[in-house]
């Protein structure tokens, strides 16, 4: 028998055919359905659903209650926070089937995704953007752009270290934390 490379809880279901990275670990009642991809390290927490064709990158952390739907990709080092949704029809009705037509939504890497925020489909997160606990987002999302409210507005820039940035009279930032600078230039945010 051979040894697997990563940790499956007893209760979660595992569809056949699917790759999950070494040192990955997946929780209670969670599941990962057929031709999903996830990356090294992912941690998918309790009663989370990963929808077939879903690919994560390496560390992505997937907290408890998080619905993936087919046609999500996240980059390497993504935080889905607690119970946020991602959709992936804009004009769902029960009666009518619409399987063919699922829109895609990227998140970039190192972008963190709050509590009950919700991720209306086709509309893609830049990385390191940071969506606040409840937002629901319907547009694009800059790379290291902070987005809060419904519908998520922007009011702010994040570092990648998950700082506020407050930029100075000539558009340069610094982390408190990495120290690392950052400039605006042109609505929108690089690192230096």
């Amino acid at each position: 028998m051979t040894e697997l490379k990563y940790f499956v809880h007893e209760t979660a279901v595992i569809d056949e055919p699917c790759e999950i990275g070494a040192g990955s670990k997946i929780w209670h009642f969670s599941h990962i359905m057929q031709n999903c991809r996830l990356g090294e390290n992912c941690n998918i927490g309790q009663n989370v659903v990963v929808s077939p064709e879903v690919v994560l990158g390496k560390n992505v952390k997937v907290q408890n209650n998080v619905s993936i739907y087919t046609g999500v990709t996240c980059d390497d080092d993504v935080f889905l926070g607690p119970s946020m949704v991602f959709t992936n029809v804009i004009n769902p009705r029960s009666a009518v089937n619409r399987r063919g037509e699922y829109s895609k939504t990227h998140v970039g890497k190192g972008a963190s995704i709050g509590a009950n925020a919700t991720i209306v489909c086709g509309h893609n997160i830049g990385k390191f953007a940071f969506i606040g606990a409840g937002a629901v987002v319907t547009k694009e999302i800059h790379d290291y752009a902070l987005v809060v409210g419904n519908p998520a507005k922007q009011i702010g820039w994040m570092s990648e270290y998950g700082h506020r940035l407050k930029f100075d009279n000539n558009n340069i930032a610094i982390c408190p934390e990495s120290n690392e600078k950052y400039k605006i230039e042109d609505n929108k945010v690089i690192k230096l």
